[in-house]
């Protein structure tokens, strides 16, 4: 397929989503940097081995996962015409967005709880890495939780519509991308010691 081709707004379309892919693939890479110097790093003695994540962040990794799923009717509801669907949907992802952060700084404090903070005295390299990692994750769920909100101002002024919606799915395609991210990195930190 020659990407010169079509019209601008089809060009347009096309650029807009290959640059989507590599911001992507460079969040992809940097993730994957953190977790091998976490693997690299599991070797040291004062690493934890026993160390459990504390429940907050299952109950998030659910959380998330059902707003990759709302977010998903909301796009089939808007394909089918369904404004106020789409609205209530819409709703749903960022309000299941917010309450996954809310989780996530539950499970700091049941971590701080337990003693172990991200820098200090009370710090360890291995707490201070899954910090890292979650509050890295987080800022992107911002990022997202921006998007959508754009996403849901764009909706209200009837922008979208089921031939018309480029920005509903680069929103959707990032949201997803980082609910995916966290699964990845729950497990990682849940099964990986």
């Amino acid at each position: 397929m020659d990407l010169t081709q079509g019209t601008q707004e089809e060009k347009n379309a096309r650029a807009k989503k290959m640059m989507l892919w590599f911001g992507i693939v460079s969040l992809i890479m940097s993730f994957m940097g953190w977790t091998s110097a976490f693997i690299v790093s599991s070797s040291r003695p004062d690493w934890l081995k026993d160390f459990v994540l504390p429940n907050a962040f299952l109950v998030s990794t659910i959380v998330i996962v059902l707003s990759s799923v709302t977010f998903l009717f909301a796009k089939r509801a808007l394909k089918n015409g369904n404004r106020n669907g789409t609205s209530l949907l819409l709703f749903a992802t960022l309000v299941l967005g917010v309450i996954f952060i809310f989780n996530q700084f539950t499970g700091f404090r049941q971590i701080i709880d337990l003693g172990y903070n991200f820098t200090g005295p009370t710090s360890n390299v291995t707490m201070s890495y899954i910090y890292l990692i979650a509050v890295v994750h987080i800022l992107h769920v911002i990022v997202g939780l921006i998007c959508l909100l754009v996403v849901i101002y764009n909706h209200f002024k009837q922008k979208y519509d089921a031939t018309k919606m480029l920005g509903f799915e680069l929103a959707a395609t990032f949201w997803h991308f980082i609910d995916i991210l966290w699964v990845y990195l729950f497990l990682f930190l849940y099964f990986i010691r």
